[in-house]
């Protein structure tokens, strides 16, 4: 008998792009997220209109794809503030409902990497960073937002200001409502959403307002510090499986996946528990094979998109398999990926586009072969 894992080989399309730009000085992009609404559109969001992974210029960018990614039309530009625009997450249901989920850091952030960071440091930078300093009251607004859309990203609704953040966003549960797992950002509300911690939120007018379910308990030894970029999935059961970005353990060059569950739709969380795996921050996809298929990033050699399936809700993973090309660097990742109509997966991501020197939006399409038992050989 073969263990389910091993029935799994990675077929792949090649790397296609969905957003690259090859001239001019905003070439960067970063941090996507895609997602599928009902009638089986496309939309992929980036952080885009960038100098580099920390600049001051960010816009939130939109790509719509209605032939299951072959080819995308934008960027449409959908945040464009004053502020550093970053991590787009998104969230599609229905015939074009789409929410868009993004943060802004504070100025005090870009001063404390000004050393590490060069790119901070040139005219262009230090010109909108002074412009940052005699901006009114009102228009320097750093935080976390989400806005949605409900004709396919035409035209968006108002910007709500959220407690918490995460690089792919929100949910949409079965019972309609939106579950929000993410890190606890500039909340309003610092007593009931301690800053740095993950929380999960939930809204049930599609976005418009938020409640806390509830916070989630540090592993032992682990500080807020230490934890990151969550996500979250509802399985078909109702749990609710979350993943967890976790910097400083030992063995994965500092960056690994932890997971926990809640049972109660989200208001209390298992202790996180350590995965072992070498890479993140997770996103999760729940297949129509019963599989759970995870993505995540690997910044050490070879750098690269990595994916790995679950067919027990995540209670155990099966081996790496690896996603499209190599990368130069360790400059990459974030993948997130939807099921596409005949069971293959797009996976989108970035890294560099091969010969170029700043960062694209990627895709790749790939598939695990289908046999009587749902893609596991028995």
């Amino acid at each position: 008998m073969r263990k389910a894992d091993e029935g799994y080989m990675l077929m792949k399309s090649g790397v296609n792009v969905v957003g690259r730009v090859t001239d001019g000085f905003f070439r960067y992009q970063a941090w996507p997220t895609v997602t599928k609404d009902g009638e089986g559109v496309l939309y992929a969001a980036s952080s885009g209109h960038r100098l580099g992974h920390v600049c001051p210029f960010g816009k939130n960018y939109l790509y719509i794809s209605h032939d299951e990614g072959e080819s995308w039309v934008g960027p449409i530009v959908i945040n464009d503030t004053y502020m550093d625009d970053r991590d787009a997450g998104l969230c599609a249901w229905g015939d074009g409902n789409v929410l868009l989920s993004w943060f802004s850091l504070k100025k005090e952030v870009f001063d404390q990497r000004e050393e590490r960071t060069p790119l901070l440091t040139t005219p262009l930078a230090k010109a909108a960073r002074e412009l940052w300093r005699s901006l009114p009251e009102g228009q320097y607004e750093p935080g976390a937002f989400v806005r949605v859309s409900h004709d396919g990203g035409k035209n968006w609704g108002e910007k709500v200001r959220v407690p918490v953040t995460s690089p792919h966003g929100p949910i949409r549960k079965a019972d309609g409502r939106l579950l929000f797992f993410g890190k606890v950002y500039m909340a309003e509300d610092e007593m009931n959403y301690p800053d740095g911690q993950i929380c999960a939120i939930e809204s049930a007018d599609d976005g418009k307002t938020w409640y806390r379910l509830g916070l989630v308990t540090n592993p032992e030894g682990i500080t807020n510090e230490q934890l990151h970029e969550p996500y979250a999935i509802e399985l078909p059961d109702g749990t609710i499986l979350g993943g967890i970005r976790v910097h400083g353990e030992g063995g994965h060059k500092g960056l690994t996946v932890y997971t926990t569950v809640s049972r109660d739709g989200g208001k209390t969380w298992t202790k996180p528990e350590p995965t072992g795996i070498c890479g993140t921050p997770p996103h999760f996809l729940l297949h129509s094979s019963g599989a759970v298929i995870m993505t995540y990033g690997c910044r050490v050699t070879p750098f690269g998109e990595r994916a790995r399936i679950s067919w027990d809700g995540g209670v155990t993973w099966g081996e790496e398999i690896f996603i499209g090309e190599e990368a130069p660097d360790w400059d990459l990742g974030y993948p997130s990926s939807v099921e596409l109509s005949d069971g293959s997966i797009l996976t989108v991501y970035y890294q560099k586009y091969p010969g170029d020197s700043y960062n694209s939006i990627l895709s790749t399409r790939w598939f695990m072969p289908s046999t009587n038992d749902g893609g596991r050989e028995m």
